[in-house]
């Protein structure tokens, strides 16, 4: 609830105030490129749930030039094989949400999710009680994958 009371009280748009901040762990920030970056998900449907985002401030995808659309697919590439190692799942969900009737949170910053899925994830909880269960917490899930990227190193 801490962390969900902070996020509520960011002025501006997630993807240029928390980056912007330096304070990457804080701010569940896993990795920077010079194009893009990953944090995990604040409010995730399964854990380690990911977004990419460009640092550019669009929500338009024809506002991204070659050299970003090659880096984000590159680091969504880099993200499976993170969150493979790491966690072991079964598949993933990879996409993106243009506008907020497509479902984007956050609709003015284009991004994409990268859901790792294990078979039998889904449970009653969400549909009965409308809530999710995650195994692990947001830090403890950030400190594994950090420790996975360091030995990995850039893609």
């Amino acid at each position: 609830m801490e962390y969900i009371k902070k996020c509520d009280e960011i002025p501006g748009c997630i993807f240029c105030v928390l980056p912007a901040a330096q304070n990457d762990r804080e701010n569940l920030i896993l990795y920077r490129g010079e194009k893009c970056f990953v944090m995990l998900n604040t409010f995730p449907y399964n854990t380690g749930h990911l977004m990419i985002a460009p640092f550019k401030h669009t929500a338009d995808m024809y506002a991204l030039d070659d050299a970003e659309l090659l880096e984000i697919n590159r680091t969504i590439r880099y993200a499976v094989k993170l969150l493979t190692e790491t966690m072991q799942p079964d598949g993933f969900n990879i996409g993106v949400n243009l506008g907020r009737t497509a479902g984007a949170g956050v609709a003015d910053h284009i991004h994409w999710h990268i859901v790792p899925r294990w078979n039998g994830d889904t449970n009653f909880m969400p549909v009965v009680a409308d809530t999710k269960v995650l195994p692990e917490s947001l830090l403890g899930t950030y400190d594994r994958l950090r420790a996975k990227i360091e030995e990995l190193g850039a893609d």
